[in-house]
């Protein structure tokens, strides 16, 4: 299988990544595929401490539902509110 690339993920999937400057409900992330394993993810941070906040309040709603929906983390929305500069995220290797 070639290598793939799966890109503009929906933001209730990805509660870290910054929203799409384009594409309303999407976020700025693409993962790697390579003979149908996952090599890299990727995504632009999101730097706006409202609609994280945001983010975070949703995915507690979903928390019985889902095991993986994050918890709210206000002391890491209080320290987006003191600024977070552009910022990228990725993880890459064999063992994901």
């Amino acid at each position: 299988v070639n290598p793939a690339f799966i890109t503009d993920h929906p933001s209730c999937m990805s509660p870290l990544a910054k929203y799409h400057r384009s594409k309303p409900g999407m976020t700025e992330r693409f993962e790697l595929f390579v003979c149908k394993r996952e090599l890299c993810n990727a995504y632009t941070e999101l730097n706006n401490p409202v609609v994280q906040r945001q983010r975070f309040q949703e995915q507690a709603k979903q928390g019985e539902k889902d095991d993986e929906a994050m918890v709210p983390d206000e002391s890491f929305c209080v320290a987006l509110e003191y600024g977070l500069p552009p910022t990228g995220g990725w993880g890459m290797g064999i063992d994901r």
